[in-house]
C-alpha cells in the first residue's frame, strides 16, 4: 500500500516556490552561503544570482484547471512493476482526480479523489472504499506532503525549494544552487540559458534519517508560454527504494474539466 500511495503522489506531479513576492537576494542568501559566479566580484555575483531567482521563479506554472494522460513505469526492491496509464484531472486548489490503469489489460485498478483535507480512494479490484484525511498521506509515505505540494508535482513546479539559499554556483554548463527548509536540503540544477530545473535531489535535514528523493525534468515543451517538463523520472529511498518515470502522452491547461465521484454500493467502506 505505501507503494501504491507514494506512485499516486508522485503521478499528480517534493512544497512549491509558490507565488510568494521574491525576497532581496543578499537576504535570502545565508550568512554563510557559497557563492561562485565565474569568479566576479561580490556585487557583479548578487545581481546575477538575483536575475537567475527572478528567472527561475517566473517558469512557475500557474493555472486553473488541468488535465493528462500518463504513462507510468515504476520499479521496487522486488523488481519492476506493471506498468499504469494515469489520467489526471486538477481543479486548482479544489480537487485532484486520478484514475490508475492497468496497461497490459486496460483495466481500472484505482480511483483516486484528493481535496485539500481528506483522501477518496476506490479499490476497484478488491471492491472497497477507502476515505482519509489529507494527514493519512503523510503517515503511509512518511514524506511531508500537503495539497499544494501534490498539485505542484502534477504540473512540475518545483518542490520543498525554499529561499534559504546556502550554495549557489554557475558554470558554463550548469547552474547549481542549494536550499534548505524545515525538512530537506534541496540541491537544485537549472539549464545555464533559460533557468529551467532539471534535476532536484533532496536529503533529509534529520541526520537520524536516511531519506532522500531525486527528481529528474526533461523533454521540456512550449505550451502556450508554459515550458511544461513531459518526463520525468522519480528515485525515492529510506527503507526501501521507488523508482518512477513518467511520459506525459497528452495534457492540457485551462481546459474545461468535469471530476465526478461516487462510491458504488456494493463497495466496502474501510
Amino acid at each position: 500500500m505505501r507503494i501504491i500511495f507514494i506512485a499516486i503522489i508522485f503521478i499528480t506531479g517534493v512544497a512549491s516556490i509558490g507565488c510568494r513576492a521574491t525576497k532581496k537576494i543578499n537576504k535570502a542568501i545565508a550568512p554563510k552561503a557559497i557563492v561562485t559566479v565565474n569568479n566576479k566580484n561580490a556585487e557583479d555575483s548578487i545581481r546575477e544570482i538575483n536575475q537567475t531567482l527572478n528567472s527561475f521563479k517566473s517558469h512557475y506554472i500557474d493555472f486553473k484547471t488541468f488535465s493528462g494522460k500518463i504513462k507510468v513505469e515504476s520499479s521496487g526492491v522486488n523488481g519492476k512493476n506493471p506498468d499504469i496509464t494515469a489520467v489526471v484531472k486538477i481543479k486548482k486548489d479544489s480537487a485532484i482526480w486520478i484514475s490508475l490503469t492497468a496497461t497490459f489489460l486496460n483495466v481500472e485498478v484505482f480511483r483516486v479523489l484528493i481535496t485539500k483535507d481528506s483522501v477518496l480512494l476506490l479499490d476497484k479490484q478488491q471492491k472497497e472504499a477507502k476515505l482519509r484525511s489529507l494527514d493519512y498521506l503523510q503517515e503511509v509515505t512518511e514524506i511531508p506532503f500537503d495539497y499544494k505540494t501534490l498539485q505542484d508535482l502534477l504540473v512540475g513546479n518545483p518542490v520543498f525549494f525554499s529561499d534559504s539559499i546556502t550554495t549557489f554556483k554557475k558554470n558554463d554548463n550548469t547552474i547549481l544552487l542549494t536550499t534548505i527548509d524545515e525538512y530537506f536540503k534541496n540541491l537544485i540544477t537549472l539549464t545555464p540559458d533559460n533557468n529551467l530545473i532539471i534535476h532536484s535531489k533532496m536529503d533529509d535535514v534529520d541526520l537520524n534519517r536516511s531519506r532522500t528523493a531525486q527528481i529528474s525534468y526533461g523533454d521540456y515543451q512550449n505550451f502556450n508560454g508554459i515550458f511544461f517538463s513531459t518526463s520525468r523520472e522519480i528515485d525515492v529511498s529510506e527503507k526501501s527504494k521507488l523508482n518512477i518515470k513518467l511520459n506525459y502522452k497528452q495534457y492540457e491547461f485551462d481546459k474545461e474539466v468535469s471530476i465526478s465521484f461516487s462510491i458504488p454500493k456494493n463497495y466496502k467502506r474501510k
